[in-house]
């Protein structure tokens, strides 16, 4: 595994990482969740050297929610930024995506490419892949994916930094990060939790909530797979159900497919390696990307 420094349009340095194989034709882009990095979430690690063992290049696409903090070099004013999941801007979530897509199109010519995600990383790729103009896409994975306005209303202590952010937004302290950790597992500026409540663009999952938008599912022109742990406990009573929804949304449900890993959780905990199993056995056998 090295260490991927892809540069945004905007000017941040995001350091992902990739696990290259040789002569690879085909690259999988994973988009971490919220909180997730692939020195700390063994389900990235796991995959990214399956997939490596057998011939497919791996990078895992680290974005600023990625870290609690991370010092990024910001090639627009020449300076070291401190940015993260504390103080994120989820407005940027299309060009941070696209930043990973085009290096791995552009600069290292792959010619399949699939765009995956993980938590919140897969409503990520589903906002990229229901916007982008571009054709760079050739399969897609979507998994553990968040309804966010549920999952707000699940999470621990949200109502408490919900109410404190505002206030401190009204009294100007909206760089400041809470006294409490976000959803009880992050820190967050007050302007990142109001930022992350109205991230309208990350909004589209709206299976149990039924706010948000379904367009971009519809738009997303690949086909693909969805795989979703039978004991995810961000997705309601039925995982596979809340899946399935997703998929009916799609353009072409018929053609995706959704998978089901038995008494595996959101983060796939003890079951890192079948979900990486499960991931290759997706792109194998995808007829474009079956000879890597």
């Amino acid at each position: 595994m090295d260490i991927l420094k892809v540069v945004t349009p905007r000017g941040l340095e995001l350091k992902g990482a990739i696990f290259e194989a040789a002569n690879s034709n085909t690259a999988l882009i994973m988009l971490t969740g919220i909180c997730s990095n692939v020195f700390q979430n063994e389900l990235l690690y796991y995959t990214g050297k399956l997939l490596q063992e057998n011939g497919i290049t791996c990078i895992i696409g680290h974005a600023h929610d990625s870290f609690s903090c991370f010092a990024y070099s910001d090639f627009s004013i020449g300076k070291q930024r401190h940015a993260g999941v504390f103080n994120d801007d989820f407005n940027m979530v299309y060009e941070d995506v696209e930043a990973y897509v085009k290096y791995a199109k552009e600069k290292m010519g792959f010619k399949n490419i699939i765009l995956a995600g993980h938590s919140l990383g897969s409503n990520k790729i589903i906002h990229y892949l229901g916007n982008t103009p571009d054709d760079y896409i050739d399969y897609f994975i979507v998994s553990s994916p968040v309804d966010i306005m549920h999952w707000w209303g699940v999470m621990p202590n949200i109502d408490a930094c919900f109410d404190m952010a505002k206030s401190w937004v009204e009294e100007g302290r909206g760089d400041d990060i809470l006294p409490f950790l976000f959803g009880g597992f992050s820190p967050m500026t007050a302007n990142t939790v109001l930022g992350f409540y109205n991230a309208d663009n990350l909004k589209n999952c709206p299976v149990l909530s039924g706010e948000g938008e379904t367009k971009s599912l519809y738009n997303i022109k690949p086909n693909g797979a969805f795989i979703i742990g039978s004991k995810d406990s961000v997705t309601g009573e039925s995982p596979k159900g809340f899946m399935e929804t997703l998929n009916s949304w799609t353009r072409d449900p018929k053609h995706n497919t959704v998978i089901e890993v038995p008494d595996a959780s959101h983060i796939f905990f003890g079951k890192h390696d079948i979900y990486a199993q499960t991931v290759l056995d997706c792109i194998t056998n995808h007829r474009c990307c079956a000879a890597a």
